[in-house]
């Protein structure tokens, strides 16, 4: 290969955990895991950004990832093995990380309160396709010398540990519908690297590199049988983030009409809303202004002409009294 891409010795040295150096890698692997998770799990129940992306580029997860779409690609069942193990057990691992961080917190961590754990307990199709592209960049800066610079952005783009420790706080919390869809991301984002990894590796040829790996071996490995099973776990992903997406699609639809609706009844009434929410299957409208409240007919009447079922509605009033000072009574 050329001076742009690295050698499959380079490679192997970048993402296995083997040889005489594997002790030190080890113990690096899993101090960066512990201090990742501490790190996300503080960032999420603080509602801080910028922590969460420290905690990204922290995390040594993708290491292990493109170790296994390496290993699937070169054939090499060993560090398959291993590396597939130090996936799983760091996910293990930093998930009651996250669940020891929220027995610290006074309050429940949940999507409704906080927007970090908001924005990773309902993954959707767009979420695989970001995990599909970062996938691609991470698998290439693993080929190509020349871009390898650009991993730590490959680690802020991909969410890893972030979702773990998102499961652990909402385990924590009580939720399991959202513990079950931070995991759902994070498989989503573990099986988006290794797809387009295999395809990265096919399309550069690295596979070809081993066909002499032993006398007399001219055989390339078959990548038929793992690159059917991730199409067939890319599929299976993809029906709960399809589900998810649609289910996200109308209920914004839904909070749009109840707004717009509303707005239009609590104006002539002279109040304002304040914001629109779903719980289950019922959108909140909350509703705020001065005595007496407002009759509510109208506002049903313009909501079943809007083609909503009135009796998924509920109207939150808040009188509001004002009291200017000053003496002006």
């Amino acid at each position: 290969m050329s001076d742009r891409f690295n050698s499959t010795a380079d490679m192997h040295k970048a993402v296995f955990f083997d040889g005489p150096a594997a002790g030190a890698r080890y113990s690096r692997f899993w101090m960066l895991l512990v201090l990742a998770s501490i790190i996300a799990s503080a960032g999420i129940v603080g509602d801080s950004t910028a922590t969460v992306i420290g905690a990204m580029i922290v995390a040594p997860l993708m290491t292990p990832i493109l170790g296994t779409m390496l290993a699937t690609v070169l054939g090499d069942r060993a560090n398959l093995t291993r590396s597939l193990l130090l996936v799983l057990s760091g996910a293990a691992a930093a998930t009651p990380i996250g669940f020891a961080v929220g027995l610290l917190v006074q309050t429940p961590v949940l999507a409704v309160t906080n927007a970090q754990v908001a924005s990773r307990v309902t993954p959707r199709l767009i979420d695989l396709l970001a995990a599909l592209g970062t996938g691609v960049v991470g698998s290439v800066a693993l080929v190509r010398r020349d871009i390898s610079d650009t991993l730590p952005g490959v680690a802020i783009a991909i969410s890893l540990v972030p979702p773990l420790a998102v499961a652990g706080l909402v385990l924590e919390s009580g939720s399991l519908a959202q513990f079950l869809g931070a995991l759902l991301l994070f498989v989503t984002n573990v099986v988006a690297i290794l797809g387009t990894g295999i395809v990265v590796m096919s399309v550069y040829g690295v596979s070809r590199l081993t066909r002499h790996r032993a006398p007399g071996d001219q055989n390339a490995p078959n990548l038929l049988g793992p690159v059917t099973v991730l199409v067939g776990m890319l599929l299976l992903i993809g029906i709960p983030l399809t589900l998810t997406s649609v289910d996200i699609t109308q209920r914004s639809n839904t909070e749009g009409t109840v707004q717009s609706v509303g707005q239009k009844w609590a104006a002539r009434a002279g109040w304002a809303v304040t914001g629109v929410s779903t719980r289950g299957t019922e959108v909140i409208l909350q509703v705020q202004g001065a005595p007496p409240n407002p009759d509510t007919s109208d506002l049903e009447a313009a909501l079943a002409a809007a083609g909503l079922n009135p009796d998924r509605v509920t109207v939150d009033l808040s009188p509001v009294t004002l009291v200017p000072l000053n003496g002006k009574r």
